[in-house]
């Protein structure tokens, strides 16, 4: 069975009855895992186990886990630093805020792959214009230059671990103030200056072989009228086309405020799908899962499926292997100490 264009997430820390159904169902491409989805690294390691069972190939498992605010697992992972850290590091030693956006990536995803997840959204390609609350200490930094460094760093060491990456948020949060989770922004700013400087580094990301992009729920009003992730300008004709991504396009959470603006939550999804993205995220409203599947009935997308499969991870490692390898105690010991360095005492 192939995957499906819709990403689920999970009310508790076991896979109740009706998800289970939902799951064996075709239009099920994945599942998102939240906080409360963790209660141990065993019933962590026991849920991702399980949901992969369901289904063959098996379904994609992803988190947001990019450190900082952003972490959905604590007890048993390491302390991830927010990616702010990084950009102020490369402002004194730009080959130790690589290494060390390095070392961070191998740690993010070698720790999740060895509870069975396959990717997690990350990294954060936005700017650091100081407007966005929500992006704030999320981004590496102001200048687009450091930033696709910075990612790329992330990137190979997310590489390393046998993860692929999705960039966010397409073509840049970080330019309006207002939180797409709570209400619909809109960037005023010209095309020719977001190619100049929020687009960069997603451009470049791309041309380093960047699996996969999440959109912005924000109008760019001088593009079009829709929101990224709604708009085939923007996924189809700039992304596809004049950028040459090749990858997998994640639409951001279908529940978000921002996202309203397309209606219910099968209309959502359908208008996301059209757009040009290859999976839908639904998160936070089990009912409204049952109302996408409903919708989409009888669709089919053969290039995204075979997109989808890119995403699983590889390398394979246990928990218990990893925090024996040598790599691990001198990677995670690194990055934790970043908890006590300047950078972190530092208003982020």
């Amino acid at each position: 069975m192939s995957l499906g264009p819709v990403m689920m997430d999970l009310e508790g820390t076991s896979i109740s009855p009706t998800e289970q159904e939902l799951l064996e169902n075709p239009l099920i491409g994945g599942v998102i895992l939240f906080t409360r989805n963790f209660e141990s690294i065993a019933q962590i390691t026991e849920l991702v186990k399980a949901i992969h069972a369901v289904r063959s190939p098996h379904l994609l498992v992803a988190v947001d886990h990019e450190g900082g605010r952003v972490q959905r697992f604590h007890e048993g992972f390491t302390r991830l630093p927010p990616a702010n850290v990084f950009g102020r590091m490369y402002r004194d030693d730009a080959d130790k805020a690589r290494k060390y956006a390095d070392q961070a990536g191998w740690l993010l995803a070698a720790e999740l792959r060895s509870i069975g997840v396959d990717f997690s959204f990350a990294p954060v390609l936005d700017l650091a214009h100081g407007v966005s609350g929500v992006i704030g200490d999320r981004a590496y930094h102001a200048r687009p230059d450091v930033v696709a460094t910075l990612a790329y760093a992330t990137m190979h060491g997310m590489l390393r671990a046998g993860m692929q990456a999705v960039g966010k948020h397409f073509p840049g949060h970080g330019g309006v103030a207002e939180d797409s989770h709570l209400a619909l922004p809109t960037d005023h700013r010209e095309m020719s200056v977001l190619i100049k400087q929020d687009i960069v580094p997603f451009a470049k990301m791309i041309s380093n072989g960047l699996s996969g992009i999440m959109p912005a729920h924000v109008i760019y009003d001088k593009v079009d009228n829709k929101p990224a992730g709604y708009s085939k300008i923007w996924l189809q004709d700039i992304l596809r086309k004049k950028l040459n991504f090749q990858g997998v396009i994640f639409s951001d959470d279908l529940s978000m405020e921002a996202a309203g603006v397309a209606g219910g939550y099968g209309s959502r999804a359908q208008q996301a799908l059209q757009a040009g993205c290859d999976m839908a995220l639904v998160c936070n409203h089990p009912e409204a899962v049952g109302e996408v599947v409903e919708q989409l009935q009888g669709y089919k997308n053969p290039t995204s499926q075979m997109r989808l499969t890119r995403m699983h991870g590889k390398r394979d490692v246990s928990y218990t292997e990893l925090h024996n390898s040598y790599e691990w105690k001198q990677v995670s010991t690194m990055i934790a100490e970043l908890d006590q360095s300047p950078w972190m005492e530092m208003d982020v």
